[in-house]
């Protein structure tokens, strides 16, 4: 899954995309944190699980818009 959180900040992620990533932590699923985007893999139950908890926590911290996109490997 890939995750893109806005307002965009060049090296400083800001709470809301803090708030998001904590929502993968308390999952335990890994992700990568790239220039552009966010970048998760797990299973897919446990990924669409927590698209609705990171809408709602990126949101609650200032968002303005998250994009989310899931391939299946």
């Amino acid at each position: 899954m890939e995750i893109l959180v806005e307002p965009f900040r060049e090296n400083e992620p800001g709470p809301h995309v803090e708030a998001v990533l904590d929502v993968f932590r308390a999952r335990g699923l890994v992700f990568d944190l790239g220039p552009f985007a966010t970048s998760v893999e797990g299973e897919l139950d446990d990924l669409l699980e927590a698209v609705g908890a990171l809408l709602a926590a990126g949101f609650a911290e200032g968002a303005d818009s998250i994009q989310t996109r899931v391939e299946l490997a």
